[in-house]
């Protein structure tokens, strides 16, 4: 991109990714909280528990279109699937991203948050959690390139879920230490 800076906006040609996207909606975020005059932390907190179901119908949207075929399964599962243009059996990755990165986190958020929090728990629980999930189905995802990382096998989006993962630790051990109880919220 250093040479060919426009090509970071030529989104048509790929290359974009929940994580690339996460950054854009935090930066987002940042400007109109200050824009408002409100807390950054606590529009997080109150926009996280909605993501999940956005990133779900995203997740619903690949399948539908065919995109995102997952890795080779045994023939013998029920639910493989032939993907157009792909051989062999497939994971329905899409669709195992929408129920656990995007339905089953959003059943936890929603759970969590209907208590008042610790200003960022809320924001910092999705974002550990998202992590995790995210981490979890890369394993049946046809990768955009993958390495190895002490004989074991990481995707891209393992990679970089593994910050979301260590921001989430320590957003949540800050929301819940001494200095930050002061600003419980609903």
């Amino acid at each position: 991109y250093f040479s060919h800076p426009a090509e970071i906006f030529m989104t048509w040609h790929g290359g974009m990714s929940y994580h690339g996207g996460f950054i854009g909606v935090l930066i987002a975020m940042a400007l109109w909280a200050r824009k408002r005059g409100r807390n950054l932390l606590d529009v997080y907190d109150f926009i996280a528990p909605m993501v999940p179901i956005g990133y779900a119908c995203g997740r619903l949207g690949n399948f539908i279109n065919a995109e995102l075929p997952g890795r080779l399964a045994d023939p013998s599962l029920p639910w493989a699937m032939l993907w157009p243009g792909v051989e062999g059996p497939r994971h329905p990755s899409p669709l195992y991203q929408m129920l656990v990165d995007g339905i089953l986190v959003f059943v936890i958020m929603w759970l969590f948050a209907r208590k008042p929090r610790p200003r960022l728990a809320v924001g910092a629980l999705y974002t550990l959690l998202y992590g995790c999930a995210r981490f979890f189905t890369e394993y049946f995802r046809v990768p955009d390139w993958e390495t190895h990382v002490m004989g074991l096998p990481i995707t891209s989006g393992q990679v970089l879920s593994l910050p979301m993962i260590v921001a989430g630790i320590i957003m949540l051990g800050w929301a819940y230490s001494d200095a930050n109880k002061r600003a419980v919220h609903a």
